[in-house]
This record gives structure tokens, sequence and C-alpha cells, in this order.
């Protein structure tokens, strides 16, 4: 029987390889049996999650900046020469506010352009910039899928209640970069959608991630489902909107919070 999940011989690229969220996506991909590339600016921390995935000959790494085309362009060229082909495409990599309790960041403060200017320039530019690099290949055999990794906060703002206990403020361009994401996703869906190339979004809650407790227990009681997310569960949806299996869904934007954004 013919398997609409399944990946045989495709060939994907994640990038923000070395991120907590690619594992999961390597995960899903090499279940299914695809050839997965990683792209990251981090060398050393790709090794290390390459290493995860013992001596996997269908897993490979390259060290890239998605924010440089030159650098997208060069690794395009070694995947084509070595695979011919790239059908899937995961926009993985952002630049993301991490909880510190060391960083204040104060009401008049909360627009710091150099972090803004960082922000859209990795999680817009850079996204658009694999796009339209990695694309290539897609277009000439008019085949591929394109998935874009957002976040709750593509639909919905973010509760600085979360984290008022550190006196910290959640900053603008995280959201803001998220729902422009939703934006591109819809906007290459339509203008490909004659192309065979299907292009969605997913956009996950919070992942339990040893986050700061009490921060968990407040974010629990905005989810009606009373518990954060696992990764067992972005992984199956990965499968599934990188597979056949969701051959005729595209431009949209699949949430997958527990239910927290229908509060």
């Amino acid at each position: 029987m013919y398997d609409r999940f399944s990946l045989k011989d495709k060939v994907a690229i994640i990038t923000g390889g070395a991120g907590f969220l690619a594992k999961i996506h390597i995960r899903a991909l090499l279940e299914k049996k695809a050839k997965v590339i990683l792209i990251d600016k981090n060398l050393k921390s790709l090794k290390k999650v390459s290493n995860l995935f013992g001596n996997n000959k269908s897993l490979n790494i390259y060290k890239g900046d998605i924010t440089n085309l030159k650098s997208l362009e060069k690794i395009n060229n070694l995947v084509i020469k070595k695979h011919k082909k790239i059908d899937i495409l995961i926009n993985n990599a952002a630049n993301d506010f991490k909880i510190n309790k060391k960083i204040k960041i104060k009401q008049e403060k909360i627009l710091n352009i150099k972090n803004w200017k960082k922000d859209l320039e990795v999680n817009l530019t850079g996204t658009l910039n694999c796009i339209i690099v990695f694309s290539k290949s897609m277009l000439k055999k008019k085949s591929g899928v394109i998935l874009n990794i957002a976040s709750d906060l593509s639909i919905i703002g973010p509760d600085q209640r979360l984290y008022s206990h550190l006196k910290i403020l959640k900053p603008v361009s995280y959201s803001v970069t998220k729902h422009g994401l939703i934006g591109m996703t819809k906007y290459f869906a339509t203008l490909w959608s004659d192309k065979g190339i299907r292009i969605n979004a997913l956009s996950p809650g919070a992942i339990e991630n040893n986050q700061d407790i009490t921060f968990k227990n407040k974010l629990k009681k905005l989810i009606p489902m009373k518990r954060m997310g696992k990764a067992e569960e972005i992984k199956e949806i990965v499968q599934f909107l990188c597979s056949e299996a969701s051959s005729y869904m595209t431009g949209q934007n699949v949430v997958l919070d527990g239910g927290r954004s229908i509060w």
C-alpha cells in the first residue's frame, strides 16, 4: 500500500539546524526516509546536533548565514551537485528573545532599533532569501514543499504577564515578524499555486524545554488543555505538512497551541 506520509528519496533543507525545534524536524524527516540538510551559522553546534543522530548518511550539515544570499547560493549549488534537487524547505531559523533574569527590558527601551532591525533581517528577510534561493530547483521541476515555522504569536500578541515576575517585557519584534511570516506564506502560496509548490506555516505554542517554573505555571493557566506541548506532537504535524498527505493544503497556518488562542 502506498504511504502518503513517506518522504523516501526526498531532499529536505532545514535552516536554523542547531536549534531546539530543528531536532524535532530532523527526527520527523529521517523517520520518513528523507535526506536532510542542516544549515546554521554555528558550525560547532551543528556538529553537536548531527552527532545526536549518529553516523547517519542521510544527514548532512552546512555552515551558512540566511541573511547572506551568497552563502545560500553556495550551499544551494553544493546540494544540487550532490543530490540533483531540493524537494522540501523548512524555514526554521529565527532570532528569538531568550528569558534571562539578568536582562531587564523596561517600557522605555521596548523598541531597541538595533535588535528590531536584526530580528527583521533574520526572521523575515532571511526567510525570504531561503525561499528565493532554494525554490529554484522546485520551480524547475514544478514540485516542492515549503514549511515556515511561525509561532502562536503569529496570531496573538505576547501576554506580558508571563514575564512580570522577571520584570522584563517580550520585545515587539518577535511577534511582529511571526505575523509577517504568515503574510509571506500566503503570498507565495498564491504566487506559486500553479507551479506545483505548496507552502504552509506551522505555529506551535510553548513546547516543554526546561523553562522557568513560574513562567510555565502562568502559561498553563492560559491554555485550555492545561499543559504545554510535547516534541512528538510537532513531529507528526511536520511529517503531514511535508508529505503528500497534505497535498490539497497550501497557504494555511496550522496552530498547535493546546487551544490557547481560542480564548
